[in-house]
């Protein structure tokens, strides 16, 4: 696989792996959309990904119609690698029969696998080195958090499959699945397995970022990533155009300084460049609430137009709130209002907030969301300065029998909260404190010394 695979990335000049997800009504119908896709393309694509659900909702026409695109590949695209999305992972005999009716009876180069049952229910698929498998490792789909970030002896499981399925094969036909919505699993991931070829599905129509996404995927040699896109390209109004155009953006991406001076980005610096690009960190001169005048002004509101960073921050949180207890998500009004909801969804846990103000009309409720007295609620905010609008909220919350032991937030800017608060017994998570966002802007050139100097003096005065 590995051969076959460097052979089509280096002969196309391209990372570009196109998904074949007919959404068509019969199975004709399905075969005829992928193979006009592939005639549009395949000048284009390293790796056609054909989704075997898609066909086998049609029984046994849908697995002859996939059999059908598969010769048509082979025959229109010779040399390029077909990857088969199906995710297999079963008892021996039975990965047997799975890999035999893949790589023998519809005659594709690989597949996608679960790793959840361990080395032997994989090994039929990578035992034979002119085909392979790309394990399922961090998923793009919301609820991948509920298991692939546990920890486990000290790292996410999703790393510890990275580690562990590169010492499954000798043939170095491992592949890993990393989605694109998280590059910050992308480099960890990376980093566990150096050598592997990732697949990154997620881009475009999943929201995934192309730039993080290569930046973090790509080796040292520029290579070892494959940019996994179905709808964007399949459903565009001229589908070679829309490969094309995204082929040349990501070789743009590997031409540039990380192709050749690889940096590692780490989620405090993904989120540090976030912040300032989108203006929800500015520096001047601010008068505040209290009066005083600040030479930083951070308003992590905006985030709400930018849909990207708010996930991005939204999986920062989640992966805090994922070591504590709790029974519901309580959101401060407002700016952690739109946060909260993204973490909500993200973690796919309830969410509830107090209100500024009780209503006066209807049913007068104190907090929105449904609840019982005596949950246990981790509070989010966007940012901590002093600790005030904490106590006013957990206050309404604790008046209504709910229980608060965390208070969770994505900048500490404060000076003391963490001992404020732990006097009165809650403990403050921050994904990043404000001293550790400053030098990352000032080496990064984006602010001055003397920006860097003044923000300095204020917050610590």
């Amino acid at each position: 696989m590995k051969t076959l695979l460097e052979a089509s990335v280096t002969a196309k000049n391209s990372l570009l792996c196109i998904g074949l997800d007919p959404r068509s009504k019969t199975a004709i119908e399905a075969a005829q959309e992928c193979m006009a896709l592939v005639d549009a393309t395949h000048d284009v694509a390293a790796v056609y990904k054909p989704n075997s659900a898609f066909f086998e909702q049609f029984g046994s026409l849908g697995f002859a119609a996939l059999k059908v695109v598969v010769d048509y590949i082979r025959k229109e695209a010779p040399g390029t690698l077909i990857l088969l999305d199906a995710k297999r992972g079963d008892i021996g005999d039975t990965s047997v029969a799975y890999a035999h009716a893949a790589f023998d009876e519809i005659g594709v180069d690989a597949i996608t696998v679960a790793p959840y049952m361990g080395r032997d229910s994989v090994a039929p698929f990578i035992d034979r080195a002119d085909h392979g498998a790309f394990v399922l490792c961090k998923t793009s789909n919301p609820g991948s958090n509920e298991f692939q970030t546990l920890d486990v002896g000290g790292q996410a499981l999703f790393e510890r499959v990275a580690r562990q399925a590169q010492h499954w094969s000798t043939h170095g036909n491992v592949g890993l699945v990393v989605g694109a919505t998280d590059p910050e699993a992308i480099r960890k991931v990376r980093a566990q397995a150096p050598e592997a070829w990732l697949l990154i599905p997620g881009v475009g129509a999943q929201g995934g970022d192309l730039a993080s996404s290569v930046n973090a995927a790509l080796r040292q040699d520029g290579m070892g990533a494959l940019l996994s896109v179905s709808r964007s390209i399949a459903q565009a109004t001229d589908p070679h155009a829309e490969a094309l155009r995204l082929r040349d953006e990501i070789n743009a991406i590997r031409s540039g300084p990380r192709a050749n001076n690889p940096v590692v980005v780490d989620e405090q610096t993904t989120l540090a460049m976030d912040l300032l690009r989108i203006g929800a960190v500015k520096f001047g001169q601010f008068t505040l609430k209290s009066g005083a005048v600040s030479p930083l002004y951070m308003d992590l509101r905006v985030m709400v137009t930018h849909p990207n960073v708010l996930k991005r921050a939204a999986k920062s949180y989640a992966r805090l709130l994922a070591g504590l207890t709790f029974d519901r998500l309580a959101g401060i009004p407002y700016a952690a209002l739109p946060i909260g909801t993204a973490v909500s969804l993200e973690m796919e846990r309830p969410l509830i907030y107090p209100r500024k103000e009780a209503k006066e009309y209807g049913t007068k409720a104190a907090i929105e969301g449904d609840y019982a007295a005596g949950e246990t609620v981790a509070v989010i905010d966007d940012l901590i300065s002093s600790g005030g609008s904490k106590f006013e909220a957990i206050e309404k919350l604790e008046s209504a029998g709910l229980k608060v032991r965390d208070v969770v937030v994505l900048i500490d800017r404060s000076k003391n909260a963490t001992e404020l608060l732990a006097a009165r017994g809650y403990a403050l998570h921050s994904v990043v404190s404000i001293h550790s966002l400053l030098p990352i802007w000032r080496n990064a050139g984006s602010i001055s010394q003397a920006q860097f100097d003044d923000a300095t003096q204020f917050l610590t005065a």
